[in-house]
């Protein structure tokens, strides 16, 4: 099974990015599965309906979210309709939507999607998310009702992230963090054969400050003070994210490799 997973979507570049180049490369790297996080797509805050229709058009097969997972109001509805679509299990225990879907692939086989929010450094306190973790992993046991699962881990701290892939290991096909925009080069099998990345990245304009025009997040750090509001950089962004080869038959991970294709931080592919 091929399983290409993609960070954060960034405003109106990383939108154009994914609807230029998802599917050539589904078709080129004979993709199994393309899990999308896309909790910034939407002006680089939330996801609208109409956005979310546009990326499962693109070629995504499941879309998860994030700490600005209901930003954009539309989505409290449009969340309990589609489920292809992926809210953090710890968000709130009212929250529309799920925080886990299992996705139907090709040949009857069936694929876990599940995401949690982190806790150190987050702006709110959420839920434990090991425990909500465990839960899930428990009822969908590899090799049992599920032929592979995936793990995104939504938080600032690469410690935490470090954490929950080797809470998983051996239990997930692939534990993957989000949220910081800023891409990682640490993919890896962990010892009992999970994939593992710290962060995918974004899919943005890296010439920005993790996806926002320049001038007002740098007015901030020297000055100290609001001047104006995030805006998101509109130069070609560069699809950022991780590429994983499982295992059919343990769906345990047998390859995995970072992918950066396009924008300014262009990197060899599959």
């Amino acid at each position: 099974m091929k399983i290409l997973f993609l960070g954060d979507v960034m405003g109106r570049s990383g939108r154009a990015a994914v609807e230029k180049n998802l599917r050539k490369l589904r078709e080129d790297w004979s993709l199994d599965l393309v899990i999308v996080n896309a909790e910034n797509t939407t002006g680089g805050r939330g996801l609208s309906a109409k956005h979310a229709k546009m990326l499962l058009s693109a070629g995504a097969d499941c879309l998860t979210l994030g700490d600005h997972a209901f930003d954009q109001t539309d989505m409290i509805q449009y969340v309990e309709k589609e489920p292809r679509i992926v809210r953090p299990l710890n968000f709130s225990k009212n929250a529309p939507g799920k925080g886990y879907r299992v996705i139907d692939i090709s040949r009857g086989r069936k694929v876990l999607v599940t995401q949690v929010l982190g806790q150190v450094f987050m702006k709110k306190k959420y839920d434990d998310p090991f425990g909500n973790i465990d839960t899930v992993l428990k009822s969908y046991p590899l090799g049992g009702m599920v032929n592979a699962s995936v793990v995104d881990i939504h938080c600032e701290a690469t410690s935490e992230k470090m954490a929950m892939g080797h809470w998983c290991d051996g239990r997930v096909s692939l534990c993957v963090g989000t949220h910081t925009h800023v891409p990682t080069a640490d993919a890896m099998i962990l010892p009992k054969g999970t994939g593992y990345l710290t962060d995918a990245g974004m899919c943005g304009d890296y010439n920005s400050v993790i996806g926002m025009e320049k001038g007002e997040p740098i007015s901030r750090f020297i000055n100290g003070s609001v001047t104006g509001h995030f805006t998101p950089a509109l130069n070609e962004a560069t699809l950022s994210g991780t590429y994983v080869e499982i295992d059919d038959r343990t769906g345990l991970a047998k390859r995995i490799e970072c992918i950066r294709v396009g924008g300014c931080l262009k990197q060899a592919t599959p």
